[in-house]
């Protein structure tokens, strides 16, 4: 089981430095919760592979420091009925 673990920690991180997702996407390409991505990511992946957890830790900082952009364009794209 532990094996399986580590592996996802590594899949999930190969699959966002390759296409530059978010939590939210890799979560839902992986059909697991956002929040079993993100302790993954923050928590076991650091254990695992720390220049592999550092390359995704950049990706994820650029994602969140850009969420209230995206949250506005999704909001204005509701209100104009696209």
């Amino acid at each position: 089981m532990r094996r399986n673990i580590e592996q996802r920690a590594r899949d999930l991180a190969a699959y966002i430095l390759e296409n530059n997702a978010t939590v939210r996407a890799a979560a839902r390409r992986f059909g697991v919760s956002k929040s079993t991505v993100h302790k993954d990511l923050s928590e076991r992946l650091e254990k695992i592979d720390r220049a592999l957890w550092a390359q995704v830790r950049l990706v994820l900082e650029h994602n969140k420091a850009e969420r209230h952009i995206r949250g506005g364009l999704a909001t204005r794209k509701k209100y104009r009925g696209e």
